[in-house]
């Protein structure tokens, strides 16, 4: 299904939320290839707490053997057919954190040339390193009861052409959904129509699946609370609290009122983008009419997010960004 001529979207039923885990708050970004375990298992529950209403944890679905155990952990018991969970109709989208960068950077991926060996061998490494984190959060959500399928862009059609999504096939999302499964996609070495490859972002392949799911909100999981007024580690560094989206895309703070200018600054390894495509495409939700919300993974903050609690209003305690129309 080539974008440019899509004219149906795939997305029978109203999709409730879309949710991207950001790769610095589910990895260890300055150690290669380490996930941080405690932050993945409090999302997961997060997320168990926001998609399933039953009071009772439903039994995990990785059947599969953990380092340092000596079987694998399964009773088919607990699955009765009367134990019945309803799952809300979530998507999923990570990034890649400590995984994939290092491979893209070093071999330039997202440059393109294809053609050259060290690019190709590049694609390989990055794809390989992706799908294995990919694979580690579809187990921490699977051990909560959810269950989560794991789908690489790359596998599922997506093409980009000058680093823009150019053609891709939704539909199996759609149907994974439509099967009562939740989708968890990232960011992936995909083609590229133009340069032969690039890297394709979690940012920009949530809001092309905002666009045709038009989910009821969007939350950012980062590291840190929000988007802040230059970089949050600088000591007078402010929140911003609510960002307006006007209809050309251009964005402006509401909350609070500002008077210096905003620095956004990308880390030097991160082939994506950071804060600065966070933002980007953030805006072109809400522009959609859809609220985004950026907050730091595994607080209380979080939570309220996932659970759609600010959507009516926002507490003056919240500690996160919102991102909406100003219309």
């Amino acid at each position: 299904m080539n974008q440019k001529n899509q004219t149906q979207t795939p997305f029978t039923q109203p999709i409730r939320c879309i949710v991207k885990l950001g790769g610095a708050a589910i990895t260890c970004k300055n150690e290669l290839e380490k996930i941080n375990e405690e932050i993945l298992h409090r999302v997961s529950e997060q997320l168990r707490q926001a998609m399933i209403t039953s009071s009772e944890k439903p039994p995990g679905m990785d059947w599969s053997k953990r380092p340092g155990d000596s079987e694998i952990c399964c009773n088919p018991d607990e699955f009765g057919d009367d134990s019945v969970t309803e799952c809300s109709r979530f998507i999923v989208v990570h990034g890649a954190g400590s995984f994939g960068h290092f491979q893209a950077s070093k071999s330039g991926v997202h440059k393109g040339q294809l053609n050259k060996p060290l690019v190709k061998g590049g694609f390989v490494a990055t794809r390989i390193s992706v799908t294995t984190l990919n694979l580690e959060i579809v187990r921490a959500l699977a051990r909560e009861g959810i269950p989560s399928i794991g789908m690489s862009p790359f596998s599922c059609g997506w093409i980009t052409s000058e680093r823009r999504v150019s053609s891709v096939d939704l539909s199996p999302v759609a149907k994974a959904i439509d099967s009562g499964f939740t989708p968890v996609l990232h960011g992936d070495a995909v083609l590229d129509e133009i340069q032969g490859c690039t890297i394709l972002s979690g940012d920009v392949i949530i809001s092309h699946l905002a666009a045709y799911s038009k989910p009821k909100y969007v939350v950012f999981l980062t590291d840190v609370y929000g988007v802040y007024d230059r970089p949050p580690t600088e000591p007078d560094a402010i929140l911003l609290k609510e960002i307006a989206v006007a209809e050309d895309g251009s964005w402006s703070v509401i909350k609070p009122k500002l008077q210096n200018s905003i620095e956004l600054t990308v880390a030097a390894h991160d082939t994506t983008g950071g804060m600065k495509t966070k933002i980007s495409e953030a805006a072109m939700i809400a522009k959609l009419g859809i609220d985004v919300y950026i907050v730091k993974a595994a607080t209380s903050h979080s939570l309220k997010a996932l659970n759609g609690d600010l959507r009516n209003s926002i507490p003056d305690d919240w500690l996160g960004t919102v991102v909406r129309s100003s219309r």
